[in-house]
Order: structure tokens, then C-alpha cells, then sequence
């Protein structure tokens, strides 16, 4: 059984200003309770990750850290992203925190299930993750291409947990082993899993957000899922080879016929079929080769080694 331990929740926050004092409110709830029940050090506290907020987001993040104890934060030098913006939480907080949980700051992830996570924790799992058990509140849109996605990443070969988002505990011997990987573009979903140790499961009903709109529209959630699979998995690739081993093996019997009716002597020009052909090769080429370019626009920028993120602000070392 480990110690009662210094717990630190992470939350990333881009233009929240709507929601944040709602959050702030439900979160001290519910240190106190954690720590009323033995569960965490009185230490612990909220680290609220500005990432570039356009609003009044880091103004408030301060406002909080001054009449807050439990409350503190830092801010990044402009928008890098969430899962960059998590990333810099998660390995501030690994200086001060045993534990440490991430979380959404909408409200939309069930902050009761925090207990369960801790209770796994002491029972000595080092990943705890939160997953969805029901998508009710979804559109049939929304639960078609989440299903879609999950479906299409286990294909790719990447080993993510289905249903689950960032919504997650880690030890920080876990986060220790996080700093190891250094790649640029960041699918912290698919990270976790490669990590190991002993990992388990806390379901939860996803709840409706409190305030303010969604920070993923379609448009970033396309982008999302491109980035985890071409981060994750060559597959694609792969595929491209499967392809051009198939478009050879037809070439090889359309030489065959164009011979036969050669030597038949139905030489007649199939005009439609050789312009079809050449438009579906040429497309099928140009595909490939934007395939294959991403691959190495990623290989492009992991070799620059730019940092994923840089703080602008850390309210923790201030208040030293």
C-alpha cells in the first residue's frame, strides 16, 4: 500500500474564462473531500494550463492562484496546442506531485470517479484510465465517427484504449518514463499505453459541458485523428505498397488481354478505358506521394527538435 500521496490535476484551458470559476469550485470540493477521507496529501493542488487563451482565461487563473490555496498555474507563450498544453502540465506538475490526474475544464469528465482512480493507485496501479461506459448525450454523427476512429486506429496498430480520452491517472514513475519520449507530434492517448506498467480502468458517465462552447470542432478533430495514426503507425504505407502491387499485378493482365485482341485481330481503340486508366493511376500516384510527404514533413520536423512548448509564466515558482 503506497503512502498518502501529493496529488496534482492537471487541467488545460483555452479560452475558458465562461467556465473556469465553475470548475475552480467543483475541483475545491472535491480536494476536500479527498483529503477529509485520507485519500491525498493536503499538499495537492490544481495546476490550470493556459494555452494561449485569447480571453480572459490567465487573468482569472491568477486571481484564483491569490484566494486559493489548492490553486495554481502556469502559461504558455502562445496557443501550443492541447496535447502540447497537457504535456507541459503533466512534467511541471512531475517536480511537485506522487500522483497526478489530467482532466478536461469543462466538467464534462465525472470528477467523482477521482476517487476510484485513487483507490487503484493505492492498490498499486501506475495508469488509471477514465472511459466513457455509455455515449447517450452523442449525436449519431458524433458516436459514428468516435466508433470509426477507435476502429480505424486498432487497425492502424496502435494500441489505444477505445472510449477513452485524457481523462487519466499517472504515478510519477510513470511521468518519469513520459520525459523519455521526445517526438514533436504528440498522441499522448497512444503514448501511455507503450509505457506499461500496471494500468487499469475507471468508467464514468461523460456529463454535459457547463459552459462555453467546444474547443474540438470537426475540423481539429480531423486533425486529431490524422496525427495519432500517421504518429503511431506506418500502416499507411504499408497499404500504398499493397496498392502498387495490385494496380501491377492488373497492369500485367491488361497486357495480356491488349495482346489477345492483338493477335485476334480486334484492334478497335478502347479510347474511354485507356483515359479512365490513366486518370486512376495518376490519382492513385498523387495520393501515394502526399501520403508518403507526410511521413516525412513529420520525419522534417521531429529532426528540428524545436521545443513542444514554452512557459511563459509558472505561478509555483513565483510564489517561491
Amino acid at each position: 500500500m503506497r503512502k498518502k500521496s501529493i496529488l496534482y490535476i492537471v487541467v488545460p484551458c483555452y479560452n475558458e474564462e465562461e467556465v473556469i470559476t465553475e470548475t475552480t469550485e467543483a475541483l475545491k470540493k472535491k480536494l476536500d473531500s479527498l483529503i477529509k477521507k485520507n485519500l491525498i496529501s493536503r499538499k495537492s493542488k490544481v495546476m490550470y494550463v493556459n494555452d494561449g487563451s485569447k480571453d480572459n482565461t490567465w487573468e482569472i487563473i491568477k486571481s484564483i492562484h491569490k484566494k486559493e490555496k489548492y490553486f495554481t498555474g502556469i502559461s504558455l507563450s502562445r496557443n501550443m496546442g492541447h496535447q502540447n498544453a497537457l504535456l507541459s502540465g503533466l512534467m511541471t506538475s512531475l517536480k511537485y506531485a506522487d500522483v497526478v490526474i489530467s482532466m478536461d475544464a469543462d466538467l464534462q469528465d465525472d470528477i467523482d470517479a477521482i476517487d476510484a482512480m485513487l483507490i487503484k493507485y493505492y492498490q498499486g496501479c501506475d495508469i488509471v484510465y477514465g472511459v466513457r461506459s455509455k455515449r447517450k448525450k452523442d449525436t449519431l454523427f458524433k458516436k459514428g465517427t468516435a466508433h470509426l476512429f477507435y476502429r480505424l486506429m486498432k487497425f492502424m496498430g496502435a494500441d489505444i484504449i477505445v472510449n477513452h480520452a485524457d481523462f487519466r491517472l499517472a504515478s510519477k514513475k510513470v511521468l518519469d518514463e513520459l520525459s523519455n519520449f521526445q517526438e514533436v507530434n504528440l498522441f499522448l492517448r497512444g503514448i501511455f499505453p507503450l509505457i506499461g506498467y500496471h494500468q487499469d480502468i475507471v468508467y464514468y458517465e461523460r456529463k454535459e459541458r457547463k459552459a462555453g462552447v467546444s474547443k474540438y470542432p470537426l475540423r481539429k478533430m480531423i486533425n486529431f485523428a490524422w496525427n495519432g495514426i500517421t504518429s503511431f503507425s506506418i500502416q499507411p504505407i504499408r497499404m500504398i505498397l499493397v496498392l502498387g502491387i495490385l494496380i501491377f499485378i492488373i497492369s500485367i493482365g491488361i497486357i495480356f488481354y491488349s495482346f489477345i485482341r492483338k493477335l485476334t485481330g480486334n484492334t478497335v481503340t478502347g479510347w474511354t478505358f485507356i483515359v479512365c486508366s490513366i486518370w486512376l493511376i495518376a490519382g492513385i500516384q498523387m495520393a501515394s506521394i502526399g501520403m508518403i510527404g507526410e511521413y516525412i514533413g513529420k520525419i522534417y520536423q521531429e529532426t528540428k527538435r524545436r521545443p513542444r512548448y514554452i512557459i511563459s509564466e509558472n505561478l509555483l515558482e513565483k510564489k517561491k
